[in-house]
């Protein structure tokens, strides 16, 4: 029996290349041109996957997922369609059920694929797009910039893990911007209403970072003149953002494993567990399995902490980005400095696009700051955004390869650990596909397989 899909946009054009795509693929079609004709056509025809427009007249496509959860019986995998979605747009109809988020134009293997996952993954009791009610509205994150297509997995991860509990392990180099989405998170979760504290597990020293996180008992120490609580108390019913966990002593982790296992702490210098009802979203620029592997963090808590992965990609690899984010600071940074009239001359931008950014976007923002305090008039030129030349470093000194260490290793170890590293990156580059992978490093499939078994790399590396 063929799978049916229906197709749902105001523009006639996409409706028939859609339809066309997808019976020669083997399905059933119908075509809505708004919502509320869908929504009827949902009951009638009664389809496995839909496809939604997300611009239409009244009821948009938003609101048309809004109201699908109204209607009785089986519900359709939602893949949502655009060619202006923001951040915000990608989080909110993940947040409400969609299966997926595709932008235009989009090209017909893209949507056979989309289509056949969204048929196959549902489940047996609801399908894997039925839109659950919200207990809330999206809460859009400022700062959050960015439509390529990186940087829309993330959002669509964001939009999913937002109403869960799961602890959520953001990974990335520094300056890419994770602590905006671990706010994004948190904003858009049934926690909102409740504080998240950021704390960097790397800027405080050991001694006094057990008594920061767990707070204390009086007489725990010199000095402790009564009780205190940590933040994690403080941050009971809300979320604790733990910046660069990688860098907690291995006691410290000890007692962060036995929190996240039993929710509950035991204040220093006291015996009685308190409980903590506190979510956990950590981020790292370090990668915690070369950790393991060398005994400087716990394995177990590694799995604790990596339920839901999400990598935060460098600008390098999302340059499409750079114009919108200009875009953004530029505004930003106007206002602050009374310099609004100020815009980029193209021979600004090509400077700037052509630029590495070891720094990534944290490094992008002062740079755009930088210019708009140098220019004398409202354009700002390609001598205002000049990179220094010792900030020109290769782009691998920012993320490892650079950095190396040779000292007491033989040749063979350095070359096994400079693949390995190629490897990973392959696969985080290429999404996991393996055929692609091992094209792009000029290898054969059964090869990249062999290397993979060897260096024990078993998928959640590129995650």
């Amino acid at each position: 029996m063929k799978k049916r899909v229906l197709l749902v946009d105001d523009e006639a054009n996409v409706r028939k290349a859609l339809t066309t795509t997808l019976r020669r693929a083997g399905y059933e079609t119908r075509e809505a041109s708004g919502g509320a004709e869908a929504l009827e056509l949902v009951r009638s025809f009664r389809p496995e996957v839909m496809l939604l427009d997300l611009r239409m007249p009244e009821p948009d496509g938003m609101e048309t997922l809004r109201r699908l959860q109204q209607v009785d019986g089986p519900r359709p995998s939602v893949v949502m369609m655009t060619a202006y979605g923001s951040a915000a747009d990608v989080m909110e109809a993940m947040k409400l059920g969609a299966f997926d988020y595709v932008q235009k134009p989009f090209d017909v293997a893209r949507i056979k694929q989309v289509v056949a996952r969204a048929v196959h993954q549902r489940e047996p009791d609801e399908p894997a797009g039925a839109v659950r009610r919200p207990t809330e509205e999206l809460t859009d994150q400022p700062g959050l910039v960015g439509l390529s297509p990186a940087m829309q997995e993330v959002y669509k991860l964001v939009g999913r893990v937002s109403t869960t509990k799961a602890t959520v392990l953001i990974q990335g180099e520094s300056g890419t911007g994770k602590e905006l989405i671990a706010r994004a998170i948190h904003a858009n979760s049934p926690r909102a209403a409740k504080p998240m504290i950021p704390v960097n597990c790397g800027a405080i020293p050991e001694t006094l970072l057990e008594s920061e996180l767990f707070g204390y008992e009086r007489g725990a120490f010199t000095g402790a003149a009564g009780r205190k609580p940590g933040l994690f108390e403080l941050a009971d019913g809300g979320t604790l953002f733990l910046d660069e966990v990688g860098e907690l002593s291995m006691p410290l982790q000890v007692k962060l494993l036995r929190v996240l296992q039993d929710r509950t702490l035991v204040r220093l210098g006291g015996v009685e567990p308190v409980p903590v009802d506190v979510r956990i979203i950590a981020a790292t620029n370090r990668d915690l399995r070369e950790l393991i592997r060398r005994g400087q963090f716990r394995e177990d808590l590694f799995y604790r902490l990596h339920v839901v992965p999400i990598h935060m990609p460098p600008l390098r690899e999302r340059k499409e980005d750079i114009p919108l984010l200009v875009q953004h600071f530029l505004a930003k940074y106007g206002r602050e400095l009374g310099k609004e009239g100020c815009y980029l001359s193209p021979a600004a931008l090509d400077v700037l696009m052509a630029y590495d950014w070891p720094g990534n976007v944290r490094q992008l923002e002062n740079t755009i700051e930088r210019a708009l305090v140098l220019a004398g008039g409202s354009a700002i030129l390609p001598e205002h955004v000049e990179v220094h030349p010792r900030e020109n470093e290769p782009a691998g000194a920012a993320d490892g390869l650079a950095a190396i260490r040779i000292e007491n290793r033989t040749m063979r170890d350095i070359i096994r650990e400079v693949e390995r590293e190629a490897i990973v990156r392959a696969l985080r580059k290429e999404r996991g596909n393996r055929l692609r992978t091992a094209k792009r490093l000029g290898i054969s499939r059964r090869a990249l397989l062999y290397k993979l078994e060897a260096y024990g790399l078993d998928g959640q590396e590129w995650e």
